[in-house]
């Protein structure tokens, strides 16, 4: 069975599954970790100490701030992007990065992003 992560919203999401918490995309990563059991990961920095780890979901919901909102449709996405670009925070490099993981970067079908692995993962 895949590892799925409750979020403090509710919504329950796996490793492939893009949320926004404080403000920025995120996936959920299990950890094989004597101190930490989970961690959430930056969708274009994550895998490394961007990373932010977890003993358990009560510190999940602790650290859960105004600017997380968990699971977003495209179009929440889409004006995400939109605001983000207004925002010196971010750079266009990795505005474009953060749009070709969530919507694909090689065409229409998504084939690069978190729609591909969908579609793949359904058999389509």
């Amino acid at each position: 069975m895949d590892a799925t992560l409750q979020l403090p919203t509710g919504e329950t999401v796996g490793t492939d599954e893009v949320f926004e918490f404080n403000g920025y995309p995120y996936r959920f990563r299990p950890l094989d970790h004597a101190e930490y059991a989970f961690a959430l990961s930056p969708l274009v920095w994550g895998g490394g100490d961007m990373d932010v780890p977890f003993e358990d979901r009560a510190e999940l919901r602790e650290q859960w701030g105004p600017e997380s909102r968990g699971v977003r449709s495209d179009e929440e996405w889409r004006d995400w992007l939109v605001e983000a670009r207004s925002d010196d925070r971010f750079g266009d490099d990795e505005l474009d990065a953060v749009e070709r993981e969530l919507f694909g970067g090689g065409g229409r079908d998504g084939s690069d992003g978190v729609l591909g692995r969908v579609l793949r993962a359904l058999g389509r």
